[in-house]
């Protein structure tokens, strides 16, 4: 007899459900591997959590850490004739400037022609510029003088240190000429030129800075700044000053102005990154307590309730922050204005820490980064952070640990499977033999039927 192709067509029975209610039963054996698979994940987005967080307190602490913060000045300009930007070097205190020039760089102009791509001359020549001792030489081919040709080999040339460039002055014979512009302000940067070789370079490209003659044109001549500060006269060959005050960028803005520089510690500014530390651990507990908290009512707890990696971060951070530090007066968090609250969370004293950050922002310098010998607050809790944080730390071998043991829930995963599908497949051999032999009896069955009918209408007609 033929095999049986669909299950439960030979015997009549439902062997397909059957079949299901079995391999159901069997892959509840997987339920618990992804029970535990979505255990670990979850610790894992725990983890990832609360690195963030650690992360982000790591980066208030790290402002903390660095002298600048508390040295930061702020700069307030009244008044006209320039800008100013001031350094953490910069001294506090009030700067009268009062600008009496701008200065500017020389530009020389050449007689005109009256075709700039007419060539000037015959032969190869050769310009030479000289500025503040330095001299370059730029060599012009035969039949490569043209005025724009001429500009274009000034341009190419590197470090030269002057620009070029064809102006068109609207004379009806000869309107082209060619000007040369210092790229630096003040006199050191005055241009002398020479040339040799081709004669009509001579009549349209010499200049003597230092006698002010030539058979160019300065259009404009070369000028230092000139300033005072508090009285005191500077002068400069650019309009931007690095070292006129201490720690101050001055950039010169207009000629024939005055104005008032007040620079002064920046104590908003140092307030802020206090209140960014603090603020930052505070997010930093909440994140922790959420991680670690258990609801009695609806009996779920944090995913990283219990865990020791979870316990070993929390002590070490209630050690460093309680710790003493730094190199000054201030030892204790609380010395400075920054009181640990019961529930743990820090709340700053304002009137304290404003102390602090308007008559002593180098105590709080010494506390917080403290010194070349002395560990300061941020110097310790960056090491605290690094431990936890970097290659190798708590944080990355707790979830490299996590994350092999859900490599191998994968594989046991895998080979349960393939135990449920083997076994499934036995199940279904077993029922396509066991429908083919209800129906080879079903069939037998109907036969002998036939024959006892057909001898009992025998025997019932003899």
């Amino acid at each position: 007899m033929a095999s049986i192709s669909s299950l439960g067509i030979g015997s009549g029975m439902d062997l397909n459900g059957l079949l299901d209610q079995l391999k159901a039963a069997e892959r509840q054996k997987l339920v618990p591997i992804v029970q535990q698979q979505k255990s670990y994940e979850a610790k894992i987005s725990a983890f990832g959590k609360l690195e963030s967080a650690l992360d982000k307190f790591q980066e208030a602490a790290s402002k903390l850490n660095k002298p600048d913060t508390f040295r930061a000045v702020t700069s307030n300009v009244t008044g006209e004739g320039f800008t100013a930007a001031s350094s953490s070097s910069a001294v506090p205190g009030r700067y009268e400037v009062s600008v009496t020039n701008l200065a500017r760089a020389q530009s020389l102009a050449s007689p005109g022609v009256a075709d700039k791509s007419a060539q000037q001359g015959t032969g190869a020549g050769t310009i030479s510029i000289t500025q503040n001792g330095t001299t370059h030489d730029i060599a012009i081919g035969d039949g490569a003088s043209s005025l724009t040709q001429i500009r274009n080999a000034i341009n190419a040339t590197d470090g030269l240190g002057v620009t070029a460039s064809i102006v068109n002055d609207g004379d009806a014979t000869a309107p082209y000429r060619l000007v040369l512009t210092s790229d630096e302000t003040g006199t050191q940067s005055e241009m002398t030129l020479t040339t040799s070789g081709n004669a009509r370079l001579g009549e349209l490209l010499t200049y003597d800075s230092s006698a002010n003659t030539g058979t160019m044109t300065e259009t404009v001549d070369s000028q230092d700044a000139s300033l005072s500060v508090n009285g005191i006269a500077i002068t400069s060959q650019s309009n931007r000053l690095e070292e006129a005050i201490q720690g101050v960028t001055l950039d010169l803005t207009s000629p024939t102005a005055s104005g008032t520089l007040t620079v002064s510690g920046d104590s908003e500014g140092i307030t802020q990154n206090v209140q960014d530390f603090v603020d930052a651990y505070n997010s930093l507990q909440k994140t922790m307590d959420g991680l670690t908290s258990y609801n009695k009512e609806t009996d779920v707890a944090g995913q990283l309730l219990g865990d020791s990696t979870m316990r070993s971060v929390e002590a070490r951070l209630r050690t460093v922050m309680s710790s003493t530090a730094g190199a000054g007066t201030a030892q204790m968090l609380s010395d400075v204005g920054i009181e640990l609250t019961l529930d743990g969370s820090l709340k700053i004293d304002d009137e304290k820490l404003g102390e602090w950050v308007n008559n002593d922002p180098e105590g709080l310098n010494k506390y917080f980064a403290g010194t070349a010998t002395t560990d300061g607050l941020a110097d310790k809790v960056g090491d605290t952070l690094g431990a936890m944080l970097d290659f190798e730390g708590m944080l990355d071998n707790a979830t490299g640990g996590l994350k092999e043991r859900m490599s191998s829930l994968d594989d046991r995963f895998d080979r349960m499977e393939r135990t449920i599908d083997s076994t499934v497949d036995r199940y279904r051999q077993q029922f396509a033999q066991m429908d083919t032999l209800v129906a080879q009896m079903n069939s037998t069955m109907s036969y002998l039927g036939q024959q006892f009918d057909a001898m009992n209408a025998q025997l019932g007609n003899s």
